[in-house]
């Protein structure tokens, strides 16, 4: 699996260049082909989960076992991370990190890039969840549940998705600065421990969270092909947002190079 850079127009410098980074996204060369296999690959496993009971029960343990092992401290992480990355508080996030970079950063570019980003990525689970179907472990049976099982599937995970597509957004934001390998490492970090806090709590199986990673990772790489092909020729048309900032020209090429 490799990348392909692909650049838009003339290269610009300073200050303009930090507030249009995002005007192109790093792009698979087989773009189309790799998020259909991991697409495939994601729903072959859950319907192959869901299916067989006895690797559910199985999966389930983990769970069971994890609620054995409760403490304040994890307790009160888990369940920070279980209202900070809610559909709610999510949708709210992303929002304020959009505006951040709107109106704060003056890069429209940016914000649009980083909002629809995260947003495929987040989204794309409830596609999943939907085709997919698989319910939710019991909460009964654990030995300390802490929350109120969600009404939607269990298969993917939407807030692993949703860490996973703001890792991925924040990394796009930092690529080829002094930043990148930070923010590389503080994704990782993020979309970890936020999976292993669903299984803490109980509220999903391990293939879920497995899957979530997948799903929105899929997504996004997909995404970011179409971005790559429609951006300026979109962007450009939204005067209204000159005034925040630099907009990509309607007349920029396009060129590949590695």
């Amino acid at each position: 699996m490799s990348f392909a850079y692909v650049s838009k127009g003339p290269v610009q410098k300073g200050v303009d260049s930090a507030r249009t980074r995002l005007v192109v996204l790093p792009q698979l060369r087989h773009w189309l082909q790799w998020p259909a296999v991991m697409g495939a690959v994601v729903l072959a496993l859950g319907f192959g989960m869901k299916s067989l009971p006895g690797l559910t029960s199985a999966e389930f343990a983990i769970d069971q076992d994890m609620s054995t092992h409760h403490t304040g401290a994890l307790n009160a992480v888990a369940l920070t991370l279980d209202a900070l990355f809610g559909d709610l508080s999510g949708a709210i996030l992303l929002i304020v990190a959009c505006l951040y970079l709107l109106v704060i950063r003056h890069a429209p570019v940016n914000a649009i890039a980083f909002g629809a980003v995260t947003a495929v990525g987040w989204l794309s689970c409830y596609i999943v969840k939907a085709v997919v179907g698989r319910r939710r472990p019991d909460q009964t049976l654990l030995a300390d549940p802490l929350v109120t099982v969600p009404a939607t599937h269990s298969f993917p995970s939407g807030q692993v998705c949703l860490a996973t597509a703001l890792a991925f957004a924040l990394y796009y934001l930092a690529r080829r600065t002094t930043w990148q390998r930070p923010t590389l490492g503080f994704g990782i970090i993020l979309v970890l421990v936020v999976a292993l806090s669903r299984l803490y709590l109980g509220v999903h199986y391990p293939t879920d969270v497995v899957a979530s990673i997948a799903t929105a990772s899929g997504a996004i790489l997909f995404f970011s092909g179409l971005w790559n092909r429609h951006t300026v020729a979109i962007i450009s048309r939204m005067g209204f947002l000159a005034p925040f900032g630099p907009l990509p020209s309607r007349t920029d090429k396009t060129r590949n190079h590695k």
